[in-house]
């Protein structure tokens, strides 16, 4: 993989009816990859479709961000599955945006899990294997972007599957490589400032840095702003310029050598 290659993306399409969340036309402006909300965190189909055009119209890669079916809770809380329920409801999510991608012309190319399901696949090995089993027997072809240090990376190598290691921008991690929990002070940055030097860490010491400044080193090959903060845009561009500056080419996860 190309040292200087890297890949920002954003959490895109997480509105809802005549319900606005985030501005996905400037963030569609930046990113590289859209994680494209699927229906049971946020999104429903005509957002699902009008997100998937824009994306195309801009060269951004497509992404489906799949989660626990859980509309009235952003998708942020846990929900007790059996691993065949699971992996039917990833399979629901994923198919029906590359349906929609389908009929624009284009086609999904990475898979994302969202909130309290990214965040449980990234702890528990038997989850983190029932996501890359549903998302293999959708198209093995497909590139699964999983967080850095996570037993969801573990589960897509073991499995062959293609995986882009991911860290975030935006959120402080704890020192075993886990986001810090969005209840505890801190754990979300708000400054576009303090989340490009946040980025900026990590990348000088090729390490996820948790909140205390403990290291783990890791291979990093793209970066997540959450569309969904206030401050979402500001940190996006921010962080776009500081990569360019620091000689970084930006591509989408399809692109990555």
């Amino acid at each position: 993989m190309n040292a200087h290659q890297i890949n920002l993306n954003a959490d895109l399409g997480e509105s809802f009816g005549p319900w606005q969340m985030g501005n996905d036309a400037a963030l569609l402006q930046m990113v590289g990859s859209a994680n494209i909300a699927c229906g049971a965190h946020a999104g429903d189909p005509a957002i699902m479709r009008d997100t998937v055009r824009q994306a195309i119209a801009r060269g951004v890669s497509l992404g489906a961000h799949p989660s626990y079916p859980d509309l009235q809770g952003f998708g942020r809380r846990v929900l007790q599955m059996s691993a065949p329920d699971l992996e039917a409801t990833i399979l629901y999510q994923v198919g029906a945006l590359q349906a929609m991608a389908a009929a624009e012309g284009g086609r999904v190319t990475h898979v994302k899990p969202h909130g309290a399901l990214n965040n449980v696949a990234c702890a528990d090995p038997v989850v983190a294997a029932t996501v890359v089993r549903a998302v293999q027997a959708l198209d093995r072809t497909l590139i699964l972007l999983a967080p850095a240090h996570s037993a969801l990376v573990q589960a897509a190598e073991a499995a062959g599957m293609p995986v882009r290691y991911e860290v975030f921008a935006d959120r402080a991690y704890l020192d075993d490589g886990q986001l810090m929990p969005r209840s505890r002070e801190g754990a979300v940055l708000h400054d576009a400032q303090a989340c490009v030097d946040h980025l900026l860490r990590m990348l000088s010491a090729q390490a996820i840095v948790a909140a205390s400044g403990h290291q783990l080193p890791t291979r990093i090959d793209s970066i997540c702003v959450h569309g969904d903060g206030v401050d979402a845009v500001a940190t996006a561009s921010a962080i776009r310029q500081a990569l360019v500056s620091q000689g970084y080419q930006l591509v989408g996860l399809d692109q990555m050598g």
